[in-house]
């Protein structure tokens, strides 16, 4: 009888610990409260999910963005979520701006490590930047590609923006000085009319960010950054150190996004969730099964 008892309680103890030890195999994944990091976070969790036996618990939409996610990443209440190489470097390290993105990349990689213990992994592909769109049709039959092409022809055209753009020295007084640009009028838009105006042909030329979902609904080229005046602001995972000597398989599986996501496709599943109001996940869910990265 005393033999029986030892073996169930020799097999509770061996059920307890198996129980703890699946429960210990979890990582949270963090998002910013915008569609890009809610479809990001979303491929993440479900690439682990796939690759792994660990469990993914999300904390979507942080409100503050870097500015919250990052201590919550310092105190290990968050594993990893999708960061800007550009948002790392300026607002977190608080370094000078760096224009080289590969210089950006390597510097911002380093001293993550070294202050924080924070790993980056592989870029995804895609640059969140600040940039100049035009209308595609108009810029093709212009041969307009690249700031400098813009700036040669620019007296023809109008320039729309929201105000403060047109005070920084980070916005159009430093686009003067790098590019020469000379436009016919400047026009001062509320930031949320900027892509009506360019669709009713108010303007010619706007300010944007280069994965804006609207871009695709209007149309609009973005233009080649060609002397690397705005900082790049390319887009990686982020994980805690710890987390990756904890479970180390999580690299590889993370890194299967590397180079998988270009500007237009992320335009377009920021498109889709924004405007046409798709489930983040179903949209990250349909991308890695186009890209064969889910079954």
């Amino acid at each position: 009888m005393k033999k029986l008892i030892s073996v169930v309680l020799i097999g509770l103890l061996v059920l307890l610990a198996s129980g703890c030890q699946t429960a210990e195999k979890k990582v949270v994944i963090a998002s910013k409260p915008m569609a890009e990091s809610y479809i990001i976070a979303a491929m993440m969790g479900q690439l682990i999910e796939a690759n792994s036996d660990i469990k993914v618990e999300y904390k979507l939409g942080i409100g503050g963005g870097t500015s919250n996610i990052q201590p919550a990443m310092e105190a290990g209440e968050i594993d990893m979520y999708p960061e800007y190489t550009g948002t790392g470097w300026l607002f977190v390290l608080k370094n000078d701006l760096v224009t080289d993105p590969a210089e950006l990349y390597t510097g911002v990689k380093k001293e993550y490590q070294e202050k924080y213990h924070f790993k980056w992994l592989e870029l995804y592909g895609f640059n969140d930047t600040y940039a100049l769109a035009m209308d595609k049709a108009k810029a093709d039959a212009m041969g307009i590609y690249t700031f400098s092409e813009l700036a040669a022809q620019s007296s023809n055209l109008v320039l729309g923006s929201e105000y403060d753009f047109y005070e920084r020295e980070d916005g159009y007084p430093g686009l003067v000085k790098a590019y020469g640009f000379n436009f016919k009028e400047t026009k001062e838009l509320d930031i949320g009319l900027k892509y009506k105006a360019i669709g009713e042909g108010q303007v010619d030329v706007i300010n944007n960010f280069s994965t804006d979902g609207l871009l695709a609904e209007y149309n609009l080229k973005v233009l080649k950054d060609d002397k690397n005046f705005f900082p790049a602001y390319q887009a990686a995972t982020v994980i805690r150190q710890q987390t990756l000597d904890k479970y180390p398989e999580l690299e590889g599986i993370l890194n299967k996004l590397a180079g998988q996501i270009s500007d237009e496709e992320m335009q377009q599943m920021n498109y889709t969730v924004e405007k046409e109001n798709r489930d983040a996940g179903d949209v990250a869910n349909e991308f890695l099964k186009a890209k064969g990265l889910l079954n």
